[in-house]
């Protein structure tokens, strides 16, 4: 029996989950309508599987439901405290981002983007980034955010997939102390793409930077711009945002999430998680480039009207102390942040958070991967003092917001250290083998969602039939995760981490396949295989594998630098393997398909497994020497 903790907060309705079981439909509808809407829906669902369309005929806007609605009753009341890492700070109310969101939507219409038309977004976390969001949403216009540590390369290519006519961009952001040159990054990238026809250059870190004729300065525009926009009365249906995730193909793929459904997942997951109230300060520590930063920065706390510290820096600059201050300094009651994080903040000691008054915390959540248990503990014992519930919620960016999580502003139970609990109401998932057959329990399984839910995605964009491939097609009417679990005897699910070729770096998604064939881009290199092995801080970390063209005489050490200057470039930082290592060949079926399931089970100390369709034993035993001497350098 897991060691489980009693306690709970908040207002309880025992009977909202009894209803969603019996009819998840009809709960839905009455979810929908904490949301404010131009004309009611016709229909609650339309499903036709795999796709699923929400409040069929209803009208609505997710500007008008963040900004607008607020006007009367809270227009006066602070929407963002901006902390800058440089220790410049911001403080918007939401009047403030009401006349903001208005003026940069009237920019846009002036730069003749349109309902439907794409936005692609890179800046760095600033005020703006949100505002630019909402001003795309106010119109219909369809925002894609790209995280601003990528690359010209990953930026090109999702201008090109979203055709993209307007960027909005930075002259640079502040990243550990140093300036990244954003608007270099996307001079770069459009270069020689001819659709792009305008980029909004934002003015943040002053450094030096070449303007074209298609270039024009965020200020410059907004001065002239009305303060005074309608918000546009929108289908339920109509997209709100492309958002580029990697996959097991080497193409990242555009998820396309919906308005009406979307906002009303949002709308009650944060209540019914976080158990929100007015007088909250909420701190959620994502990046609004990743789907967190989509669902709970931008769009939930705002739906709720609530008060929230964004932060623009490094979570430990300049010292391992900036998270703790920035909690004292406003007053934080709400912290959700990762476990990649926690574990970095728990290597520093308990001295560090201990010399902060950290009282105002009354509850505590993770996101992005499973948590560990001990440093679960931790979390509830050094920083939540033991009296702070921790919410362990798991989702995805396909998923919208989230699926499994305790639920504090709902009901009490007792929390596992490790767990997710169990499903948010309305959503029937199980854990099943192979053949789409439920699993004895506590048993590794597959997780599977049996119903559609509001903020699942349309499609992925421009793609229909890799949608249908690639999450519905293993098993029939079921959404695939890709995530291995297990349920234990009270119903609680213990996610186990993917079970596709996707790594997960301090909770960041990294296809296989893209990462494969950047190095195989290289001309030196024949072949290239990467795994993740486990590491105490960003959960995974990449290590990668070449083969080099036969008989070529190379110097290793300047050959692994040109290759990860190359990742760096072509797919960004995050992506950069902790070690590469030149061994003379692969474990291969006779088909000539890598078997990277080797490579991980090798790398994790499991059991290998059939080794029946290996063309080579010996490529084994090379790569077993190799992970051999990664443990051997990590216990020295």
């Amino acid at each position: 029996m897991s060691e489980t903790f009693d306690i709970g907060l908040g207002n309880h309705d025992v009977h909202l989950r009894k209803k969603a079981d019996s009819d998840f439909i009809s709960f839905w509808d009455d979810q929908a309508r904490n949301l404010s809407w131009f004309s009611t829906w016709t229909a609650t669902l339309d499903w036709k599987p795999p796709f699923a369309k929400w409040f069929v005929g209803g009208t609505i806007n997710a500007s008008y439901n963040a900004l607008d609605i607020h006007q009367n009753s809270r227009a006066d009341k602070t929407a963002i405290l901006w902390e800058g890492e440089n220790d410049e700070s911001r403080t918007l109310t939401y009047a403030d981002m009401f006349m903001q969101v208005q003026k940069f939507a009237n920019v846009l219409k002036s730069l003749d983007v349109k309902k439907g038309d794409r936005v692609t977004i890179y800046l760095p976390m600033v005020p703006e980034l949100p505002i630019s969001m909402l001003a795309c949403a106010r119109i219909g216009a369809i925002h894609t955010v790209i995280f601003s540590g990528f690359s010209a390369a990953s930026i090109r290519d999702r201008v090109n997939d979203s055709e993209s006519r307007v960027i909005i961009t930075a002259d640079g952001g502040y990243r550990r102390g140093k300036i990244v040159n954003l608007k270099d990054v996307v001079d770069d990238a459009i270069d020689g793409i001819d659709l792009v026809d305008h980029v909004i250059v934002l003015e943040r870190a002053k450094n030096k930077i070449s303007m074209s004729a298609k270039d024009k300065f965020w200020n410059d525009l907004m001065d002239s711009a009305s303060s005074s926009c309608d918000a546009e009365r929108l289908e339920s249906t109509h997209p709100l945002y492309i958002l580029y995730t990697s996959g097991t193909t080497g193409k990242p793929k555009g998820v396309l999430h919906g308005t009406g459904g979307y906002l009303t997942h949002l709308y009650s997951t944060f209540k019914w998680a976080f158990d929100i109230q007015d007088t909250d300060v909420f701190f959620c520590t994502a990046d609004i480039g990743w789907v967190t930063g989509h669902s709970y920065v931008v769009y939930a706390p705002l739906l709720h009207g609530a008060t929230q510290v964004m932060y623009e820096g490094a979570p430990d600059f300049p010292d391992e102390s900036r998270m703790w201050d920035i909690l004292q300094k406003y007053n934080v009651t709400i912290f959700y942040t990762t476990p990649t994080a926690l574990r970095m903040f728990m290597k520093f000691g308990d001295d560090v958070p201990n010399s902060f008054d950290l009282s105002s915390l009354r509850l505590l959540g993770t996101v992005g991967e499973p948590i560990n248990p001990e440093v679960w503990k931790w979390y509830f014992k050094t920083i939540g003092k033991e009296k702070c519930p921790i919410i362990d919620t798991w989702w995805q960016t396909e998923t919208g917001g989230m699926l499994i999580s305790p639920l504090p502003g709902l009901e009490t139970i007792p929390l596992k250290p490790g767990s997710g609990t169990r499903p948010i109401p309305g959503i029937n998932l199980d854990v099943v083998d192979e053949h789409g057959d439920v699993v004895p329990i506590n048993t590794k399984g597959h997780l599977v969602i049996n119903n559609p839910w509001p903020g699942m995605l349309l499609t992925l964009w421009g793609d229909d039939e890799k949608y249908r491939n690639v999450y519905w097609s293993k098993y029939e009417n079921r959404y695939y995760s890709g995530d291995f679990a297990t349920q234990d005897d009270d119903g609680y699910i213990w996610l186990l981490g993917r079970a596709d070729d996707v790594l997960k770096v301090a909770g960041h998604r990294i296809g296989t396949a893209e990462l494969e064939s950047c190095i195989v881009s290289h001309q030196s290199v024949a072949e290239s295989a990467v795994c993740g092995i486990s590491d105490n801080v960003k959960g995974e970390v990449i290590i990668a594998f070449v083969v080099l063209r036969h008989g070529l005489k190379i110097d290793s050490d300047a050959l692994e630098k040109e290759l990860v200057d190359k990742i760096r470039s072509d797919i960004g930082a995050i992506a950069t393997p902790r070690q590469i290592y030149f061994v003379s060949k692969l474990p291969k079926t006779r088909s000539g398909k890598i078997m990277r399931r080797l490579l991980k089970a090798i790398g994790t100390n499991e059991v290998v497994g059939d080794l029946s369709t290996l063309e080579d034993g010996a490529a084994v035993t090379e790569v077993k020497k190799v992970f051999d001497e990664i443990q051997k350098s990590i216990k020295d």
